[in-house]
């Protein structure tokens, strides 16, 4: 209702879980973060962090706020609805008091909540304590984390991690992940020299029908228009992992089969909202596309990779992967294979630290199983192509990730899929190598 004060509660995975419980006060939300989150059973207290306050247009937002800014991680409104002060009516001279009673009227949380501060902290992050009385909302053993959906979406944090909707940046606000049916339709009718807009941003396109990749057998050369539209499709997905790395960019001006060059900056003419190719929007990766960047290479850090196609044939390296399939799944590895889009593939396991050595012991071990057919593997370089970048070649290849059982495919080759075969393929069979690196296991157990 008009004049009601909302609130808002965000369970928010950064580089701890903890929920972020707000409340509208004079126009901001005023915010505290709560580690164990909120709870209607009477009887627990929990720690309560007075943190900065957030803008009212935080309040419905869910989705991802880039890593390597603060408070990176997912977001998913947990809770919201309305809520009054009950003992002062003034909230904002409560707070500064340090005791603020408070009746919510949300999906999950109702009832009256107190804040009381403990501590007076010199950084202004003052520690408090949140509570709920006993009345008639109140119900003893309440846990928060059995409640883990959305009431905005229905989805739970992790649903909203492997498919965001929007990202929070903190100048602009909350910007779109997914490009909408009308901006694709309008992608269709560009033409040179017109402004598209795209995921929040204006991008000029120049010669959209500018011929990039030479055609395969029987198809059609790839254009620009094309490039544009695969990268508008996909950035959702890519963007988990270019997000805080440097991207480097091969540009070929004159399409694939040209000398390309690197692009490791934005130039003097880009777009004044793009300042850096450390990529934590979708729309950079658009831009790249309209300049004629046909590879996006990223810095391996954060990952060890196996490279399976230096000088072996392509059914050995099959045999190799399979191997290795079964080394992860004795190990308990978390890992992911793509094909190069040109003669190989890639297995990238999540690591902290330097890999290098835990890879070299790998291949040894795999080695022993299959001597005949050489050196199985060799670790990447300090920078890899990244995944579902186009490769400068005839039909416009894609670095894809594929399932670990299309290694069974017989159809399966290097360069199976396509800018224009990719986004029908649904899903991300690489998501599982997102996240924060972790310690690589011994190498005793490996029995392949």
């Amino acid at each position: 209702m008009a004049g009601e004060r909302r609130f808002v509660v965000q369970r928010h995975r950064a580089t701890r879980l903890h929920y972020d419980f707000r409340l509208e006060i004079d126009g901001v939300l005023v915010s505290w973060a709560v580690p164990k989150g909120p709870t209607l059973d009477p009887k627990v207290r929990r720690a309560a962090f007075h943190v900065e306050d957030h803008p009212m247009d935080y309040i419905d937002f869910e989705g991802v706020i880039p890593a390597g800014g603060y408070g990176g991680g997912d977001v998913i409104v947990w809770d919201a609805g309305t809520w009054e002060p009950t003992k002062d009516p003034d909230p904002a001279a409560a707070v500064a008091a340090g005791e603020l009673h408070a009746r919510l009227h949300g999906d999950k949380l109702r009832g009256t909540f107190v804040l009381i501060r403990t501590r007076r902290q010199g950084s202004g992050k003052d520690d408090w304590l949140l509570l709920h009385k006993r009345d008639e909302h109140a119900v003893d053993g309440w846990d928060p984390e059995e409640h883990p959906r959305s009431v905005l979406s229905g989805r739970t944090s992790d649903e909203v991690l492997a498919d965001p909707d929007r990202l929070w940046d903190p100048h602009t606000g909350a910007r779109p992940l997914k490009a909408s049916r009308e901006e694709l339709r309008a992608l269709e009718e560009v033409r040179d020299g017109d402004t598209w807009h795209v995921f929040g941003r204006d991008l000029r396109v120049s010669t959209p029908d500018k011929v990039l990749f030479p055609p395969l057998p029987g198809q059609a050369p790839v254009t620009r228009r094309e490039l544009l539209r695969y990268t508008t499709r996909l950035a959702p997905t890519v963007l988990p992992y270019v997000t805080g790395r440097a991207l480097a960019l091969r540009r070929f001006p004159g399409g694939a089969g040209s000398t390309g060059s690197w692009q490791r900056r934005p130039p003097r003419w880009a777009p004044p909202w793009l300042t850096s190719l450390t990529v934590t929007e979708p729309a950079a990766l658009v831009w790249a596309a309209s300049v004629d960047a046909l590879e996006w290479h990223v810095p391996a850090a954060g990952f060890a990779v196996i490279e399976l196609g230096h000088g072996t044939a392509w059914a050995d390296q099959l045999v190799l992967a399979r191997l290795y399939r079964t080394a992860f799944e004795h190990l308990g590895v978390t890992a992911g294979a793509k094909v190069t889009g040109a003669r190989g593939i890639e297995l990238w396991v999540p690591a902290a630290g330097d890999a290098g050595g835990w890879i070299d012991a790998l291949t040894r071990s795999i080695a022993a199983v299959v001597p005949e057919l050489g050196r199985p593997g060799t670790a990447g370089g300090p920078s890899v192509v990244a995944p579902y970048s186009p490769l400068a070649a005839p039909g416009a290849p894609v670095s894809a990730p594929i399932g670990w059982d299309e290694l069974d495919d017989p159809a399966l080759t290097p360069d199976a899929f396509t800018i224009r075969t990719v986004p029908d393929r649904g899903g991300d069979p690489f998501a599982a190598v997102l996240g924060p690196p972790r310690p690589l296991p011994a190498l005793d157990r490996v029995e392949p």
